[in-house]
C-alpha cells in the first residue's frame, strides 16, 4: 500500500483488528521509508447480480421492479400484501440461485419465474402479466392463452 504521506510502497502491518462481525478489517500500517503510520481498510467486495435484458444491456437486479410489475398483476385481485412479498422473495431467491455461476441472469428467465408464480395464485393476473410480457400480437394469441390457463376451450376464469 502506498503511503500517503511520502509515496513509499514499502510498509508494514502493525496490528489487524476484525471490524462489523467479520465484515471488515482494519489495518494500522507503518512506512518502511519514513516511519509514517496509517489506517487501511478491507472489505469485501460483492459483484452486483446483473440482470441482461433482450437487447443485450446490463443492469442490477431491482427486487422493486419484480414487486411492480407483480402488484399491477394482482391490482383489485384478492391476494395478501403478505403473500405478494413472498412471492417477491421467492423470485428473488430463484433468480439469484439460477445466476449465481455468472452473477446474472436473462430478464427472460425472470419473466418465467413471474409467470409461475402467479399462475400458482392466481389465473387472472397471470393473464394479465402474460398479456404485457409476452407481446401478445392479436387476439387470436391472447384466447389461446385464457384457453390454457381455463384448461376447456369454452369457459375461462
Amino acid at each position: 500500500m502506498r503511503c500517503p504521506h511520502c509515496g513509499s510502497f514499502d510498509d508494514k502491518v502493525i496490528e489487524s483488528r476484525t471490524l462489523a462481525n467479520g465484515d471488515s478489517i482494519r489495518r494500522r500500517r507503518e512506512c518502511i521509508g519514513c516511519g509514517y503510520r496509517f489506517t487501511s481498510y478491507e472489505r469485501i467486495e460483492e459483484k452486483p447480480f446483473m440482470v441482461v435484458k433482450r437487447d443485450g444491456r446490463r443492469q442490477p437486479f431491482d427486487r422493486l421492479k419484480v414487486e411492480h410489475g407483480i402488484q399491477r398483476a394482482l391490482e383489485k385481485r384478492p391476494v395478501s400484501s403478505m403473500t405478494i412479498e413472498n412471492i417477491v422473495n421467492e423470485i428473488e431467491d430463484l433468480a439469484v440461485m439460477a445466476g449465481k455461476a455468472a452473477h446474472e441472469i436473462p430478464s427472460s428467465a425472470i419473466g418465467e419465474l413471474v409467470l409461475s408464480k402467479l399462475h400458482e395464485v392466481d389465473k387472472v393476473a397471470y393473464i394479465r402479466f402474460a398479456s404485457v410480457y409476452r407481446h401478445f400480437e392479436d387476439l387470436d394469441e391472447f384466447i389461446e392463452e385464457v384457453q390454457k390457463v381455463g384448461g376447456t376451450h369454452g369457459n375461462a376464469e
